[in-house]
């Protein structure tokens, strides 16, 4: 500081002061402020079976897997009346109920499931295996095109 006027030293003193005091009353000022809220738990299976519709809809997604195709049928149906609240997962019950349709020739049925699954959930899709199977596959590439040309 020999080279440096007093004045300039005094300002430069008390620009790095102020600088200081006020990173420091910012950092105060920010623990004063309340952390953010903690995110929501996630859901689980056994919450979601305490719902109807959503039991419902496990139920008839494990009566598919199993080859209880009547059971499913029903209990899919049942999650669908009782109102299942996620878009989603009324598109996943529509979803299983074309492929029950199409699995036992009923294709306006069938057809009329993959619409409602596309109308609760637009971006609705089947995965690759599932559009390659060779009794719904056609079905469902019919009415997914046919919902985007009415897009269109």
């Amino acid at each position: 500081m020999s080279g440096m006027p007093l004045r300039s030293a005094v300002a430069l003193g008390a620009v790095v002061a102020a600088l200081a005091l006020g990173g420091c009353a910012s950092l105060q000022a920010n623990r004063q402020q309340p952390p953010p809220p903690a995110p929501p738990p996630p859901v689980s299976m056994a919450s979601l079976y305490e719902k109807p519709a959503e039991r419902s809809l496990v139920n008839g997604m494990r009566a598919y897997e199993e080859g209880a195709f009547d059971r499913a049928d029903t209990s899919l149906k049942r999650a669908l009346k009782e109102g299942l609240t996620s878009p989603h997962d009324v598109a996943v019950a529509n979803k299983y109920l074309a492929f029950i349709a199409c699995a036992f020739n009923r294709i306006p049925a069938c057809e009329q499931h993959f619409r409602d699954a596309f109308r609760a959930e637009p971006a609705f899709a089947l995965s690759e295996k599932e559009v390659g199977h060779p009794i719904w596959g056609p079905v469902y590439r019919r009415v997914r095109d046919g919902v985007k040309a009415a897009k269109s």
